[in-house]
């Protein structure tokens, strides 16, 4: 699991680190420039996500609680939601102005599905160090940006377009869970 812990701690300082120290971000900027420093976090972050993977599928199964049966189905569901949430960060129509942050809120949502059909150990420190991390990111986000300027409804085509694309990455998502296990659908 030191995989998977060295990977979690990398995935917070690299998504955390311009709120927490914005002098190193920009102190970084620059030295390098804007596109390189990003670069440098964006492979850091590719790095913790290499990491968290292979540390959590190399973690011994150490069950802290039962899942519920309906666990997986429900999950399933909220992985819908999820992906709907986390594209709506992008939408162009009126989906984009319900929420103020629908990419964390889909990782929230995406951390509580898993941890419903998943009770062992490693997944408790995977799905949930990510919610919590989405969680406090809102919190730093909020604190620093004030009140939420609701941003201009785009068309409702754009909404139809994102739910089509939503749809779309959900069966590519579950596919590649049936290819490389394991299968969201049971068996």
């Amino acid at each position: 699991m030191t995989l998977l812990y060295i990977g979690m701690a990398i995935w917070w300082l690299g998504h955390l680190a311009k709120r927490l120290t914005p002098g190193l971000r920009a102190g970084m900027e620059a030295k390098l420039g804007v596109g390189p420093a990003k670069a440098v976090f964006g492979v850091l972050l590719i790095v913790s996500v290499v990491l968290m993977v292979s540390g959590y599928r190399a973690a011994p199964v150490d069950v802290v609680y039962d899942a519920p049966s309906w666990g997986k189905h429900l999950n399933n569901l909220m992985m819908l939601v999820a992906i709907a949430l986390l594209g709506m960060g992008s939408a162009k129509g009126r989906a984009g102005t319900w929420l103020r942050h629908p990419m964390l809120w889909g990782a929230v949502v995406w951390a509580a599905a898993h941890l419903l059909a998943n009770g062992d150990m490693a997944s408790i420190v995977l799905f949930g160090g990510i919610g919590i991390w989405a969680l406090v990111s809102m919190m730093l986000i909020n604190m620093a940006e004030g009140k939420w300027q609701r941003p201009i409804a785009g068309p409702a085509s754009a909404d139809i377009k994102w739910l089509v694309i939503s749809v779309v990455v959900f069966v590519v998502i579950a596919g590649l869970h049936i290819w490389i296990g394991p299968s969201p659908f049971g068996g």
